[in-house]
């Protein structure tokens, strides 16, 4: 479904909506969620349910009323929750719970209702906030139902942003769907079966941003690979009948100071190879490709917000499967940069091809920072769960950009540490490393792993095992299926970035 998103600074007494969405504070009355500049007989059903507690503004939850008012016979009032609990990211879930309901409401024309509460309590623009809670929350994967009422449902629906107050913009709306957007094309990414999304569909949709967008688009073959010796990623993909691939894509401003590298993790679906995972949930194993969905939906998202950074976006890409020619436990490769590395588990595979990936790029690009994305481990679930993304760093002060841009935008992060003794145990017996150590500590292992790779540039990495799927009780994340975790972050951390001393 595609929210078309309208703006008008027109009193609401004027508007004509099949039905409006406001935003109800908890235990509170219309006045102090600033909502009393509502037409009378909107007003009165709202009041009536507030008073006889039918609806008490309580967060997650929400109350759809008829209103018997011709020009807006339908309200859907959404707990925001208590006052002085609001912040950008409770009210880009209270949005994303209205998101999710918009099909309930069967109406082609909704609007909103913006209120200087909200505003106040939201940085950055509320309207900005409430687009982009609204666009991720009505999201949908449905290309392989077949469904008897698809033709009652609507395409598209006009959102109709009313603002009487001028508290926000077209501007900022469109803001906030373009971020969205990217995000939800993130989601049908990891989503989309690996029978049908393989590394030259990945490939494929890196060169359209691209030409989209007039960014350069690189993709390296494995012949090309082979030359560049880059047995770490080669080694992961010989089990596979799909060829790998190494995509580059470039996005250059000409004001730019600096250059940022952000590489994602591209496994397309990861059985571990010889070092085969249970059967159980292995078919979950096509969202290991969420880091290298992020990084795609975040240059879409780049190329229409034209930050003042140069950008380099590298995915590397392939199926992880145990044939007849696949990497065994026990082989030993050498990565580009030149490192032996020992295979004691194939199902390590993420950070042996980002390894191939990360030491390309510094060689390549010398850029000046690089965050990468990855579905690294499940030891990052065991520790953090599922509302908190891994961290693992060389410079505090880039850690502390990314931990920002993870508040604004809503994919939180946490910093792990990474004192040099953990790294201790992939040392290797046979070569300069193994590909994992024994056992305690996972994510922090696999981190310092790839930091072997980065040479001496800031560089964090981030674990999204626990973030890219089945995030449950955030209002505007789908209740299965991929996130599109990564992509706002990126772009916030872009668009706000501070130049590294």
């Amino acid at each position: 479904m595609e929210l078309k998103i309208e703006y008008s600074k027109d009193p609401l007494a004027k508007q004509k909506l099949d039905a409006l969405i406001v935003f109800v504070l908890e235990d509170s009355d219309l006045a102090v969620s600033g909502l009393k500049a509502l037409p009378a007989p909107l007003k009165k059903n709202i009041t009536t349910s507030l008073k006889l507690k039918v609806f008490t503004g309580k967060k997650d939850k929400h109350q759809q009323l008829f209103s018997g008012y011709a020009n807006i016979p339908q309200i859907l009032a959404i707990g925001a929750g208590k006052k002085d609990e609001l912040t950008s990211e409770t009210i880009r879930r209270a949005a994303g719970k209205a998101g999710k309901l918009l099909s309930v409401l069967k109406a082609n024309k909704v609007g909103f209702v913006v209120t200087s509460v909200l505003q106040n309590a939201s940085d950055p623009d509320i309207g900005q906030v409430l687009a982009e809670g609204l666009t991720l929350g009505s999201y949908e994967f449905n290309q392989y139902k077949e469904s008897h009422n698809e033709k009652s449902k609507p395409k598209s629906i006009k959102i109709l942003c009313c603002d009487p107050e001028s508290l926000t913009s077209l501007r900022a709306l469109k803001s906030g769907k373009i971020r969205a957007d990217g995000t939800n094309m993130a989601r049908t990414l990891g989503n989309t079966p690996a029978n049908d999304l393989k590394p030259k569909d990945l490939a494929a949709e890196a060169e359209k941003i691209a030409r989209q967008h007039k960014m350069e688009c690189t993709i390296l073959e494995e012949k090309e690979m082979k030359k560049l010796g880059m047995e770490m990623l080669l080694g992961v993909s010989k089990g596979s009948r799909e060829p790998a691939k190494l995509i580059v894509m470039e996005y250059l401003h000409q004001k730019a100071e600096q250059t940022v590298a952000i590489v994602g993790k591209g496994v397309t679906f990861d059985s571990g190879g010889i070092s085969l995972k249970p059967g159980k949930n292995m078919d979950e194993m096509k969202f290991d490709m969420c880091g290298a969905a992020a990084v795609l939906g975040a240059m879409k998202v780049i190329g229409r917000v034209n930050p003042k950074i140069n950008i380099i976006g590298v995915i590397p890409a392939t199926e992880n499967l145990p044939g007849g020619d696949a990497q065994r436990p026990g082989d030993i490769v050498t990565a580009y940069n030149g490192k032996r590395v020992e295979i004691l588990n194939t199902d390590a595979e993420g950070r042996l091809i980002l390894g191939d990936a990360l030491s390309y790029v510094v060689k390549e690009f010398k850029p000046d920072a690089i965050l990468d994305l990855a579905t690294l481990t499940g030891a990052c679930i065991t520790a953090l769960g599922h509302y908190v993304s891994g961290a693992i760093t060389n410079n505090e002060e880039l850690m502390e950009q990314v931990r920002k841009a993870g508040i604004t935008s809503g994919d939180r992060v946490w910093q792990l540490p990474s004192y040099p003794e953990y790294g201790e145990s992939i040392k290797g017996k046979y070569g300069d490393l193994q590909n994992i150590g024994g056992g305690d500590s996972g994510t922090i292992v696999g981190g310092l792993f790839l930091e072997h790779f980065v040479d001496k540039t800031p560089w964090v990495h981030l674990d999204i095992a626990g973030t890219a799927w089945n995030v449950k009780h955030i209002g505007y994340q789908p209740n299965s299926g991929a996130t599109g975790v990564g992509v706002r972050l990126i772009v916030d951390l872009m668009q706000n970035w501070k130049p590294l001393n």
